[in-house]
This record gives structure tokens, sequence and C-alpha cells, in this order.
């Protein structure tokens, strides 16, 4: 009798179960919806970025909310919970572009000092040390990677919405880092797609090179 009135309770991740049950499979990894569209978007994302394109940030922004149902299931809450941190940075970022005129490919780009660097990378430290723990407790499936990637793509993105030059050497160790970790979570597409930021990443800075300014902030 309980059982027959015993209510439904539908959570918010089977509305989303579409979107990352698999479609098929290529050579025996599962392959969803959520795997390709973050692809699509990640690399538009990158590419745009790598032009110094304003418009990185809105496709960063639906590439960010796709992953991140992704990265949820799979049980990576540091890069889930990152992907809602970059949504707002990406949100703020595209208002500090607009709000002082950086919305041509050419604008300059700066350069960051020696000692902003030192500091970032405590920052960077910090967070994966607390991260690290966190995830021990929410017993994350790659506690030490998951906290690294975070805290190194905090670091990157705020220099990107700097339209610093030194971001690109931030997210550049992301990639490395990423492609072997999520190539063993069984998640080849997101694996490829980072393998695909590396290069455009290389591109990108190669590109921004040529429009930092001769003067350091």
């Amino acid at each position: 009798m309980n059982a027959f009135f015993k209510l439904h309770v539908t959570s918010p991740m089977d509305y989303l179960a579409p979107l990352t049950a698999p479609v098929f499979t290529v050579a025996n990894m599962p392959l969803s919806w959520g795997d390709m569209l973050g692809f699509v978007t990640g690399v538009i994302c990158v590419w745009l970025t790598a032009r110094a394109n304003i418009w990185n940030f809105p496709t960063g922004i639906l590439n960010s909310t796709i992953l991140g149902v992704v990265f949820l299931q799979q049980r990576l809450f540091a890069d889930a919970a990152l992907q809602v941190v970059f949504i707002v940075l990406s949100a703020k970022g595209w208002y500090t572009w607009l709000r002082f005129g950086q919305v041509q490919e050419n604008s300059p780009v700066a350069l960051s000092t020696s000692r902003e660097q030192l500091i970032l990378a405590s920052v960077a430290i910090g967070i994966t040390l607390g991260l690290w723990q966190t995830l021990l407790w929410l017993r994350g499936s790659a506690p030490v990677l998951d906290a690294l990637i975070t805290a190194l793509s905090l670091c990157a993105q705020w220099q990107l919405n700097r339209r610093q030059l030194s971001s690109w050497a931030w997210w550049i160790c992301v990639d490395l880092i990423s492609i072997p970790l999520y190539w063993s979570r069984d998640l080849p597409l997101i694996a490829g797609l980072y393998c695909i930021f590396l290069l455009i990443c290389l591109k990108g800075w190669r590109h921004w090179k040529t429009l930092a300014s001769t003067v350091s902030p």
C-alpha cells in the first residue's frame, strides 16, 4: 500500500539525461550529445579567443553549461563547479572587454609582471591544496588532478579577462593535464577536444604576441 502511494520525485538530472546518455560508440567508448556539443562549442570558443574576438565569452558560457553537466555525471566535482565559475567569469570578462573598448581583434593585449605571476602561482597552489582535501571528502574520481586543473584554469581565466598574453601559458598547462585525465575517464571526445585546444592555444599565444603592448602593466 505504501509503495502504491509513494510519490516519484524527479531529479533535475533526469531532465538532462538525454544530454549525457550515449548515442553511439567510438573505439568501444560511448559518446553522448553532451560530449559532441561540448566539443564543437569548445573549439569555437578557443578559436575565437585565439583571434582575440570578444564573442569567445558568450560561446564559452554555452560551452561551460554543457560541460558542467557532463563532468557532474562523471563525478568530476571540481571540474563541474569550475564551469559555474567560468560562466560568471566569462560574463565579467565580456563586460570588461566591452567597457574598455577591447572589441576589435587587433586591439592590443597586455603583459604581466614577474611579481604578478608569482602571486598567481601562490594562489594556484593554495586553491589546489584546499580543493584536494574537499574532493577527497566528496570522493571525487581524480582529486589531485581535478583540483589542479581547477586552480590553473581560474588563474588563466582571470588573466584572459584582463587580456593578458600570459593567460596562454596557463591554458597550455591546463590542456597538458586534462588530456590524459579525460581519456582515462572514458571521455575520448573531450580528451580530443583538449588536444585541439592545445594546438589552438599555441597558435593563439603566437598571435597575441603580435598584439602585445610594449609597456608592462
